[in-house]
């Protein structure tokens, strides 16, 4: 599922920010520190790590290609292409791209009438592996493939590159030139990654799969080996940059449901992990409270504040049936206490997402209704705050809080309010009717005319507890948004996606039909049109690793039952999920995750345009699986992306964003909770959030 790049709060709470040398490409201004929980690493001089050692980093997959640009590009290969090519801009915490030195002295727009001109001025030190310059010629090579005239590349996007008309050598040694056809606000975010000639240059490498390997980078890391779930990174000897501080560097695939197995089988360093397994890491913790806040932390949250009991069974075992102090839990967690937890916000979020396509969700009275209707403080409380992150929805669908020109614009659509609701279902037709009237259709009811309730999923005083667990989902291919472009949710678009990604959507999901509904239905009688009730298809992801997003899921069908409004909530195989539903529109309500972006004028766009009929008959709804959309809301994007100032850029995108929320097709509900087991002694790394990693200072303290 194509995908691009990645994307979006809170402003609560004090923490201890750490001073940014460790990321690449942290900004030179005093802006002040990041927002609470947009970080959370374990900082530490260079000088005090041991200059060597392996580092075992887990992907949720094996990488099919290490080829950022195509279509099955996931979390997996940005992690590796960010370690072994060069990025001319990292982003800081706050999401804003940085300049590498090490690639880049310098990169202006020398022009912009006629034609907008930016001038590279590389490094004379930065050469590829084979010992080759980098140099125009590269530049020359990805516009080539990327620009989206030649099929034999079938990249998965080509935003940018477009709107270049051509790229020379500068007028000066180690100088490139690149003149725009268009205006592009975003042209930072191109040549990130920078492939060679050799790669760009020829369809067959390009298209070529992992384990044909990358003969030629240009990191601190180049690429030893690709195996069977594995791919090995060892230090570039022609690097000319800060020596790596590892001597290896080793991702390794390990689904998201055998991380803790393998953390306590000691076969991992660094994992994203699940909540129930982060719950038992904290548990090993002398002091709870500061578990994750240790050196280098940003120490979300507020300092001190209790963490919700578990109840003991999650820092038993793996399994949590047993409570005993047996020998095997014992073993387990003196495995587990070798481990911190680091957390923060990531650089994801997670959505409502209602199709407009068809059924009574087509009406934007009926969307605006069902969206009145959520209290999204509520659900950002129930995902965010057990973990002890700062737990304020999201306001913004293209920027997260601490990006600049971030705002709330959820006003466009209205605060929860159930009689504002009702009285758009009245609006649209849908009324209450009488309750006697409705045994035909809800099933048996009392001596009084009242439906029985069926039993819900997850019970009240779990979705309040421990068993809140929602939202973490995998980043899988991941979260829309590592999904696939650039290969983040994924991709982002690719999707969130580990996603988290990318793009599939974060979570998965529960056997093939099974269906069930919301029960609970005398909050409010069912409102009918022309004796129809309004049943909406809340289609969920079903395994272990999607739990957290019933959790939620139930909660929204029961805020719906204050309306009037049912649900009928089907889980479906995570694998199928995004594939053989969201994509292909079959579904009413569903929940899923989209990356943030550093660049929203870009990679907002296709998740928000409007479709559009293709010659067949079909709709073409690029990345907008919700399908609803507004020719205004194309004009801000189109205006944007050709808006040199980037203030005035920021503000069309934020008009933009008013008009999404008013629209009503999808829903921001909260930033997802980034979750990382790390071994004590590593250091520089941890949960990046929107930062990039500095791969060659990341080390074990000596």
């Amino acid at each position: 599922m194509p995908l691009t790049k990645r994307r979006r709060a809170m402003l609560l709470a004090t923490g201890v920010m750490l001073p940014l040398p460790v990321l690449a490409g942290c900004s030179s201004e005093d802006d002040g520190p990041p927002p609470p929980a947009a970080w959370d690493i374990a900082s530490a001089p260079r000088t005090a790590t041991s200059g060597t050692g392996t580092l075992r980093w887990a992907l949720d997959t094996a990488p099919t290609t290490l080829n950022a640009f195509q279509k099955t590009a996931d979390t997996g290969t940005q992690r590796i292409a960010g370690a072994v090519l060069p990025s001319l801009y990292t982003l800081d915490a706050r999401g804003r791209p940085q300049r590498n030195g090490d690639y880049l002295t310098a990169a202006d727009v020398t022009s912009s009438d006629p034609k907008q001109v930016v001038v590279y001025k590389l490094n004379p030190k930065a050469v590829w592996s084979d010992g080759r310059p980098i140099g125009a010629e590269d530049f020359q090579a990805q516009w080539r493939a990327l620009r989206g005239t030649d099929e034999a590349y079938g990249t998965a996007r080509n935003a940018g590159y477009d709107r270049i008309a051509k790229i020379e050598p500068g007028d000066k040694e180690h100088e490139v030139k690149v003149t725009f056809a268009k205006p592009y606000t975003d042209w930072r975010s191109l040549f990130t990654p920078l492939y060679p000639k050799s790669v760009m240059g020829n369809p067959a490498v390009f298209t070529a799969p992992a384990t044909k390997g990358l003969a030629v980078g240009a990191g601190p890391f180049m690429v030893r080996e690709v195996s069977d779930g594995s791919v090995t990174l060892v230090r570039n000897p022609r690097w000319w940059g800060d020596r790596a501080r590892l001597s290896r560097l080793v991702f390794q695939a390990v689904p998201a449901e055998k991380r803790a197995e393998a953390l306590i089988a000691g076969q991992l360093d660094l994992a994203e992990v699940d909540r129930a397994t982060a719950r038992r890491i904290r548990a090993t913790a002398p002091d709870k409270r500061a578990a994750g806040t240790g050196q280098g932390s940003s120490a979300p949250g507020k300092a001190g504040a209790p963490e919700p009991s578990t109840g003991g069974r999650e820092a038993a075992g793996a399994e949590g049936g047993a409570t005993g102090d047996t020998d095997k839990n014992r073993s387990q967690t003196r495995a587990l206490s070798r481990f911190t937890l680091r957390k923060a916000l990531d650089s994801a979020y997670t959505q409502l997402a209602l199709n407009g396509t068809k059924g009574p969700l087509a009406d934007e009275r009926v969307r605006r209704a069902v969206a009145r209707a959520i209290d999204r403080k509520a659900l950002a409380k129930l995902v965010l705050k057990p973990m002890g992150l700062p737990s304020e929805p999201l306001g913004n669908h293209l920027l997260m809080a601490g990006q600049p020109g971030y705002k709330d614009h959820s006003g466009a659509l209205g605060d929860p309010d159930t009689n504002a609701a009702q009285s758009l279902l009245a609006d649209a037709g849908w009324r209450a009717g009488d309750a006697n009237r409705q045994k035909a259709v809800d099933g048996k009811t009392d001596d009084r005319g009242r439906r029985h309730s069926a039993p819900t999923a997850t019970a009240t005083d779990q979705a309040t507890g421990g068993a809140t667990d929602s939202a973490t989902g995998t980043d899988a291919a991941t979260d829309p948004a590592t999904g696939s472009a650039s290969g983040t949710a994924s991709q982002s678009a690719s999707g969130t996606a580990s996603a988290t990604n990318s793009e599939r959507p974060s979570g998965a999901a529960p056997a093939a039909g099974d269906a069930g509904r919301s029960g609970r239905l005398g909050e409010a009688a069912v409102v009918r049109k022309k004796g129809r009730p309004l049943v909406l298809r809340f289609v969920l992801p079903d395994d272990r690793t999607a739990a957290p997003l019933s959790t939620v899921g139930e909660r929204i069908a029961r805020m719906l039952e204050k309306i009037g409004v049912r649900t009928e909530i089907t889980k479906v195989p995570s694998e199928s999920y995004f594939r053989d539903h969201i994509a292909t529109g079959d579904y009413d309500l569903a929940l899923y995750s989209w990356p943030a972006s550093a660049y929203p004028a870009t990679d907002g766009r296709p998740i928000y345009a409007k479709p559009q009929p293709a010659a067949d008959g079909s709709l073409v709804v690029e990345q907008n699986y919700t399908r609803v959309g507004t020719d205004q809301i194309d004009q801000f994007f189109d205006q944007a992306l050709s808006e040199l100032d980037s203030g005035a850029s920021r503000s069309l995108v934020s008009r933009a964003d008013s008009r999404i929320w008013a629209a009503a097709g999808s829903i921001p509900l909260y930033q997802r909770p980034q979750l990382i087991a790390m071994r004590k002694g590593l250091v520089n790394a941890g949960a990046f959030g929107f930062a990039t990693p500095r791969y060659q200072d990341i080390g074990f303290r000596r």
